[in-house]
């Protein structure tokens, strides 16, 4: 019988919550699509062709029947350092234009919602393809997620200035934050997620590995991003956060209505 299909991105940090399937004790249980984007493998939940997906939990508010699975997630208790406001050296408030990675919804509205409901003023919106060269061609700010944000400036990149979108966050509101988290439409999958993260946050030496020639960090550099920038559990104030998310999300007007949690294998989360 064929098992389950799944898909998240390929950036270095959904490989903690992929490296049981793909090399570990869940290798073989399923099918893994693996993307660059999370924008594709949103579209490919949507559109019903993967039994489940690593996604932007934006997407739990526009995609009908979505369920979020409990607490595995790709997030920050304070300093995310893959998902970041870059300037060219000028201070936020300073900022007239901003260019979005087209990327990840998430990290789009989290960036609408920081300028609005925190700095009090609304730059001009643009959408771009993630080069920091480009973008800042444009606009005085760019939006980059992932690995694309994590090496930026580590290159041929004039002097730029970084604001972690996360730590901005935690500045203003006391919170941690949720980027991503495996969501469902049906009430109960065939795979345990949790287990599978914890199997693969006790393989790190082998996914920095994969990764480091790629990006070029160096191991002490990638560990810390993995085990201390990232959190892959949710815990009081990272789940606050993602309530807090979605109601400025929608007085915002960047959802239609702020919808419930639900959860697999469990009724909505009102609370």
């Amino acid at each position: 019988m064929q098992g389950p299909r799944i898909t998240a991105s390929s950036y270095s940090n959904s490989a903690p919550l992929l490296w049981s399937f793909l090399y570990g004790s869940n290798r073989g249980k399923a099918e893994i699509i693996l993307d660059n984007a999370p924008s594709r493998s949103v579209e490919l939940f949507s559109l019903g062709r993967v039994d489940a997906a690593l996604v932007p939990v934006f997407a739990f508010q526009t995609i009908e029947g979505a369920r979020l699975v409990p607490d595995v997630c790709i997030g920050a208790k304070d300093r995310v350092r893959s998902v970041c406001l870059i300037t060219d050296g000028r201070e936020l408030e300073d900022v007239k234009s901003v260019s979005l990675d087209v990327s990840s919804k998430t990290s789009a509205a989290l960036t609408k919602i920081i300028f609005r409901e925190f700095l009090n003023f609304e730059p001009t919106w643009s959408t771009a393809e993630p080069n920091i060269s480009r973008m800042l061609e444009k606009s005085d700010a760019a939006l980059l997620i992932g690995d694309p944000a994590l090496i930026a400036g580590k290159h041929a990149e004039p002097t730029i200035r970084k604001f972690d979108l996360a730590e901005l966050w935690n500045r203003y509101t006391g919170l941690g934050f949720v980027f991503a988290m495996w969501m469902a439409k049906s009430a109960k999958i065939p795979l345990d997620f949790a287990a599978a993260r914890d199997e693969g946050c006790d393989h790190l030496e082998e996914i920095i590995s994969n990764y480091e020639p790629e990006l070029a960090l160096g191991r002490e550099e990638m560990r810390a991003y993995l085990s201390e920038n990232i959190s892959y559990s949710i815990n009081d104030k990272m789940r606050e956060g993602m309530k807090l998310y979605f109601e400025l999300a929608e007085r915002h007007g960047l959802i239609p209505q702020n919808k419930p949690l639900i959860f697999a294998g469990q009724l909505a989360e009102n609370a």
